[in-house]
C-alpha cells in the first residue's frame, strides 16, 4: 500500500482593483488582485484581457495550464529517476481550450507538448510509458474533469 497524508494549501488573496467607486459599474473597477504566501515573490494577478482584464499579470487560464504543465514535468522526472532514465532538459508548450457559454465556460481539453533530452537512445522506446505514469502521478491533472493529453517529443543529447 502506498503512501498516506492529506497536505493542506493556502495564500492570501487580495483585490486591489477598486477605483474608488467599486463594483459601481463593470468599466468602473480594475480585476486587479494580489496573490501573497510566506516566503515566496507576490503574484500580480488578473482576468485575461478579453474579460477587461490586464494582459500583463497572470491570469486564472494561465495559472491553470502552468500548474498542468509544471505538474506533470515534475512527475515525469520523478518517473525517470525510477526507470534510470536520465532526463538533462525539459521544455513545454501546453496549450487550453477553454469554451465560454454565457457568462460561464469551462475548459474541454488541455495538450501538453513536452519535449524532453535525455541521455541515452536505448531509452527512447521507454518515454510513452513514462509521459503516461507521469500523467497518472500528477495531482492537478488528477484533480480536473478535462482531458489533459500529451504530444511529447525526445531529443537525444550527443
Amino acid at each position: 500500500m502506498g503512501v498516506m497524508a492529506t497536505y493542506t494549501y493556502q495564500l492570501d488573496l487580495s483585490w486591489t482593483g477598486n477605483l474608488g467607486t467599486g463594483t459601481s459599474g463593470f468599466r468602473e473597477y480594475a480585476r486587479d488582485v494580489l496573490a501573497r504566501s510566506d516566503g515566496r515573490p507576490d503574484l500580480p494577478l488578473s482576468a485575461d484581457k478579453p474579460f477587461r482584464g490586464d494582459p500583463a499579470r497572470w491570469n486564472p487560464e494561465v495559472l491553470l495550464l502552468a500548474a498542468l504543465s509544471e505538474c506533470h514535468l515534475l512527475s515525469f522526472l520523478h518517473v525517470a529517476v525510477m526507470h534510470g532514465v536520465t532526463v538533462v532538459a525539459y521544455e513545454d508548450f501546453p496549450i487550453g481550450t477553454l469554451h465560454q457559454e454565457g457568462i460561464g465556460g469551462r475548459f474541454t481539453d488541455v495538450l501538453l507538448r513536452p519535449q524532453v533530452t535525455i541521455t541515452d537512445p536505448a531509452h527512447v522506446e521507454l518515454m510513452p510509458s513514462l509521459h503516461a505514469q507521469a500523467g497518472e502521478a500528477c495531482f492537478i491533472a488528477s484533480s480536473v474533469n478535462f482531458p489533459v493529453r500529451h504530444d511529447p517529443r525526445t531529443l537525444i543529447r550527443e
